[in-house]
């Protein structure tokens, strides 16, 4: 009886260990999952948003995790700088989304740009709150300070709509690098939580002198020839067109380079026969046969260089104290896939969280004809953008009303 009774504490105390140890690997195998099951669920809602943004009509399986219900809102705000149109694509079953101001780039559409609104409703459907600002001088073709000041301003409004902290803000093309230049502001990097540039530019100057020479300028300090779309010359014509045309010529012109930046080239040569021949000399220069100009546009890169350089991460990025993404597409003819490396190289190493150059986008649009590495690559990224979108789901206050005056509402079923 003695020899049971010494032995109890021993038995007990191995009971206790193994308990422990038990208790120890379940909450292992409890965070692992936890763990898993956040990135197997983040990694579902990216490829989702991306094959609802390569096909907002897309069935099956891979669309099934970005399916939450939203409205669509449009709204307005006075600033500084004046109005401020605005739509808020709304998921209508998540408590506390995650917020992202997701920027057009240089386009006439502005927010009613197609892939942009398709980008919107797939992160929408996926649980995040969406909002795509009117960038009144990105979509008259202008690159102007102007634009980083909205930009912000939209960082703001959604901010206090969502009693965030910090929202996302998503930039597409030449908005990418401007949202960068608006997150180094200190009047708005409270309100900023991260900045995703896709396609975005580190140096105008230095992609103005692409679209005249067809040539990359990489950071190591070799070149490489590669063909520039013509939309950029015309962008940099349409934006001085002082510099191209006589007084007299210059209303007609304006038109004609809108028009044929609108894709309507034939009411675009209709516009120009408005011209004196030299006007109609110089807009078929432009639209045909850049490579003759290649002299001019150089000279005029370099008298607006100061211009340029205002509207430029490069050199801007200092005060940047926001996590970065960098994406994009490895045949951008529009911004070359160089100027990532240089913004790489800008963005304080601390805050770069991820760059990707990809062949799986071609500009800001999807490209189908990939390996399935690239496509999880790009996958990858997303769920990482998507993932620190959510981060800020908890971190609420309140900050007052919303901002701004809301138009219809009409509801979305993904």
């Amino acid at each position: 009886m003695a020899a049971n009774a010494s032995s109890a504490p021993v038995i007990n105390s191995r009971k206790r260990r193994r308990w422990l140890v038990f208790l120890i690997v379940v909450a292992m195998l409890a965070l692992c999952g936890a763990i898993f099951h956040e990135a197997i669920s983040s990694h579902l809602r990216a490829m989702s948003v991306l094959l609802r943004f390569s096909d907002a009509k897309a069935t099956g399986f891979g669309v099934h995790f970005a399916q939450h219900p939203f409205s669509e809102q449009t709204a307005s705000a006075q600033t500084p700088f004046g109005l401020l149109k605005y739509r808020i694509y709304r998921p209508l079953d998540v408590s506390n989304p995650g917020g992202m101001v997701l920027l057009h780039g240089v386009h006439h559409l502005g927010l009613e740009e197609p892939r942009l609104v398709s980008f919107a409703r797939a992160l929408a459907g996926a649980g995040v709150e969406v909002m795509t600002p009117e960038l009144h001088d990105l979509a008259d073709y202008h690159v102007v300070p102007e634009s980083v000041e909205q930009i912000g301003i939209s960082a703001v409004i959604l901010s206090t709509q969502l009693h965030q902290f910090k929202v996302g803000i998503m930039g597409l093309s030449f908005a990418g690098g401007m949202a960068l230049l608006a997150a180094a502001k200190p009047e708005y990097a409270d309100q900023i939580g991260f900045v995703v540039a896709i396609g975005a530019h580190d140096d105008l100057s230095r992609v103005s002198r692409f679209f005249a020479t067809n040539k990359i300028e990489k950071p190591d300090g070799s070149t490489a020839p590669f063909a520039a779309h013509e939309y950029g010359v015309l962008v940099l014509a349409y934006s001085h067109l002082e510099d191209f045309f006589s007084p007299a010529d210059m209303p007609a012109a304006r038109e004609a380079l809108r028009l044929w930046l609108w894709e309507q080239p034939d009411a675009a040569v209709k516009e120009a026969k408005a011209m004196n021949p030299a006007g109609q000399t110089e807009f078929d220069l432009l639209v045909h046969h850049r490579d003759q100009l290649q002299r001019q546009l150089l000279h005029e890169i370099d008298a607006h260089r100061a211009e340029m350089d205002a509207v430029s991460p490069h050199g801007h990025l200092s005060a940047l104290n926001v996590p970065v993404f960098l994406l994009h597409g490895t045949g951008d003819s529009v911004i070359p896939a160089s100027e990532t490396l240089w913004l790489e190289q800008d963005v304080p190493h601390a805050e770069l969280k991820g760059a990707l150059i990809s062949p799986a986008l071609v500009h800001v649009s999807m490209e189908q004809t990939v390996s399935f590495h690239d496509k999880w690559a790009l996958v990858d990224f997303l769920a990482h953008v998507l993932n620190m979108t959510d981060s800020a789901r908890h971190r609420q206050f309140s900050r007052g009303l919303p901002i701004g005056q809301a138009g219809q509402d009409v509801t979305i079923h993904p």
